[in-house]
């Protein structure tokens, strides 16, 4: 893509799954990347693979030293990474607290450290990997769910705030992806993810198209259109259905 050839990037979470998919195809696509994860270990090795530089560290706080390693721009910013943070409402303060740092304010604090820039020059693509369960909900999953809705909210508003001054924003919801997270997401996840899960890589072809036809909207698995339209429609219908999905996890021993 023309719009990615030359592009600075960066991609947090990039440690495997949908993160390292999107640095490997970034690279490849001709973009200048840096990689980002607490752990150094992997990033390094897919640095190495993908001539990449490696910034190691929380993805809150790593902007100033992905603009340096970039030589003073980023372009294109992916808020990739995220946590899995199953539980009920009585999950412990300290999951709910982590779910909300990660999942929400980082990718705050990311567009406070490159909006200033972006707007000074009237560019900049900021890409918000949430889930489909931020369109609509997962099972055994509250602060996950609730958070992910926090991860599109948040999207949406600097969409709709800033796209008439040039800045681009992408929302990545998919269902399941073969990753940890996925593993991570235990007998829920196999009731209602492992079925139609797909290859991180289908996930990154999946914003590429999106970047091409300048679309909010990044679905990995076109059928989640679908399911939020019939969820805005009718509400109390798709309520009682995602009810009906939880009494049969129940039912499985969950």
């Amino acid at each position: 893509m023309s719009t990615v050839h030359g592009s600075g990037v960066v991609v947090t979470g990039a440690g495997g799954g949908i993160g390292a998919a999107l640095a490997r195809r970034f690279a490849a696509e001709g973009a200048r990347v840096v990689v980002n994860d607490l752990d150094e270990a992997r990033i390094k090795a897919l640095a190495e693979e993908t001539g990449a530089v490696a910034v190691a560290g929380d993805a809150s706080g790593i902007v100033d030293a992905a603009r340096d390693a970039l030589d003073g721009t980023v372009d294109i910013y992916c808020a990739n990474a995220g946590l899995a943070s199953p539980g009920d409402v009585f999950a412990d303060e300290e999951i709910w607290a982590a779910a909300w740092d990660v999942n929400v304010m980082a990718h705050v604090r990311a567009a406070r450290a490159l909006l200033p820039d972006w707007l000074e020059r009237g560019s900049g693509r900021f890409v918000s990997t949430a889930s489909a369960a931020g369109l609509l909900t997962m099972i055994g999953a509250a602060p996950y769910s609730v958070t992910k809705h926090g991860a599109v909210a948040f999207a949406e508003w600097l969409s709709l705030t800033y796209r008439h001054r040039g800045i681009k924003v992408h929302a990545i919801c998919p269902q399941g992806v073969r990753t940890d997270m996925l593993t991570a997401a235990g007998s829920a996840g196999e009731l209602v993810l492992a079925p139609g899960a797909i290859e991180p890589e289908a996930v990154a072809d999946a914003l590429f198209d999106a970047m091409a036809e300048d679309r909010f909207l990044v679905l990995p698995h076109p059928e989640v259109a679908g399911y939020y339209r019939a969820r805005t429609k009718d509400t109390e219908h798709w309520l009682g259905s995602m009810n009906h999905l939880q009494r049969k996890w129940e039912e499985t021993g969950a």
